[in-house]
């Protein structure tokens, strides 16, 4: 499992009132997450681009129905937003980024497009404690979240450094799991709601053990 939990160096310097955003069904960003992205858009690129020239925030967000197919579709009211913290450019003018999750926010309004990307006034208040390092001692279930994430990588046949999986943090582990495993978008928001780790923690093992559940063979008679 790729490393996905960070810290974003320095002191907390005050967040931007309006953000550019990112809308992209079913990928997460969480605070500390690490999410590598292809940019390759032309509206995207100038996003980039005045981000990399301004506070290198840029927010990710879903939107809220993710089969609509409009350019500009309605969105989940909270997003995260992430710092660029490496680029670089390819031979095709594509931009690789990876941005580093810095704090969730809600949409406070809509502000007209810049270049056709879309940008956001952001309330961060709701969300203060993303800034503060995550506490050691808040208790996780770890020996059952392993478990389920064991059967749920079994059924799928997907593979993981098991032994870095162990040593892993327990917030590195659930922002790991929570980014990168294949959930539903409705899934993937509800782990971006949760209300501090603890409850994300819950959640993400639920997750896993319906999956798994779902997936297994009934053992049932058949008639």
């Amino acid at each position: 499992m790729s490393e996905a939990a960070g810290a974003v160096g320095g002191a907390a310097s005050p967040l931007p009132e309006a953000i550019p955003i990112f809308p992209l069904p079913g990928v997460l960003l969480l605070p500390r997450g690490r999410l590598p992205l292809n940019i390759f858009e032309p509206r995207y690129l100038a996003m980039t681009r005045d981000a990399l020239g301004g506070e290198r925030l840029i927010g990710m967000i879903q939107p809220s129905d993710p089969g609509m197919r409009e350019t500009n579709p309605p969105l989940y009211p909270t997003g995260c937003a992430g710092r660029i913290t490496s680029f670089s450019e390819a031979d095709d003018g594509r931009f690789l980024i990876t941005l580093t999750g810095v704090s969730r926010f809600r949409i406070r309004r809509e502000l007209p497009l810049l270049s056709g990307y879309r940008r956001v006034v952001a309330d961060w208040d709701p969300f203060a404690g993303d800034r503060e390092p995550s506490d050691p001692t808040v208790e996780v279930d770890r020996e059952r979240l392993l478990r389920a994430l064991k059967a749920y990588f079994a059924q799928r046949q997907l593979s993981a450094d098991w032994d870095a999986v162990q040593a892993a943090s327990a917030e590195h582990l659930v922002t790991s799991i929570a980014m990168l495993c294949p959930f539903e978008p409705g899934e993937k928001q509800a782990l971006l709601d949760a209300p501090d780790f603890a409850a994300r923690a819950s959640l993400l093992t639920a997750i896993l053990e319906m999956a798994a559940s779902a997936a297994a063979p009934s053992s049932g008679t058949r008639h």
